[in-house]
């Protein structure tokens, strides 16, 4: 599959997996609600995942063209496969559980997961029209 798609493929596979993981985190956090004691948890992987891909918050792009703007972002350096062994960090929360962080942080995730998968899904529709039109 790396050879169709690159590596990228497996850094959103590894994004999806821990959108996931965050999922369950807040999911465990919800059904602890009325719990005494319970502090939340949270799951915490963009800040790691955008220095394992050699990103800061703002993002960089791709130099293609000399007249582009400079950029800070190497695509010699895409180290994508690094992420298969990331373990992400649970940072246990100061407060009790507030669902309506909860409710907003599920719904997030929600749709960062979706957008992934919205992207990966035309990937893959695109390779199958190309599949497609080489074999009329």
């Amino acid at each position: 599959m790396e050879r169709l798609f690159g590596e990228h493929i497996q850094v959103m596979d590894k994004v999806l997996d821990l959108h996931l993981q965050r999922q369950n985190v807040v999911m465990s956090n919800i059904a602890n609600v009325t719990t005494r004691n319970y502090r939340p948890h949270r799951l915490v992987f963009e800040e790691d995942l955008q220095s394992a891909l050699n990103l800061d918050a703002r993002g960089k792009m791709a130099r293609t063209d000399d007249s582009h703007l400079p950029s800070e972002f190497d695509i010699e350096g895409f180290q994508g496969r690094g992420l298969t062994e990331y373990k992400p960090r649970v940072v246990h929360g100061e407060d009790v559980v507030d669902l309506d962080k909860e409710m907003t942080a599920m719904a997030k995730n929600t749709l960062m997961y979706n957008a992934i998968t919205d992207i990966m899904g035309k990937q893959f529709s695109g390779l199958q029209s190309t599949v497609q039109e080489m074999s009329r």
